[in-house]
């Protein structure tokens, strides 16, 4: 299995709409990915380690597939629309990761 991680990194400007990016945003992923997302989890950033520390990430997703190929396959199409919708929910650049589940 593969996870697509896209990583919203804090700043004190952030700002990120979390109701957005649930109701919509991913979603609308999941609906363009159809049967190449097997499942998707949303995590809201809290702090960090230190109580009152802020947290690394403002929000995170996690895109579960089969494979790459169906990761590329599922989202390539639509990654244009996808990025344009950034701005409706967030004024931060995410950082993207491809993983292997491995347990």
């Amino acid at each position: 299995m593969i996870k697509l991680s896209v990583m919203y990194p804090y700043r004190p400007d952030a700002h990120f709409n979390h109701a957005y990016y649930r109701d919509v945003h991913m979603p609308l992923l999941k609906e363009r990915m159809g049967g190449y997302c097997n499942s998707y989890s949303i995590d809201k950033g809290v702090s960090g380690v230190a109580p009152g520390s802020a947290p690394a990430y403002i929000a995170m997703c996690h895109v579960y597939c089969d494979s790459i190929d169906a990761l590329m396959t599922g989202i390539g199409p639509h990654a244009a629309e996808l990025a344009a919708d950034i701005a409706n929910f967030t004024n931060v650049t995410p950082v993207q990761q491809i993983s292997e589940v491995v347990a």
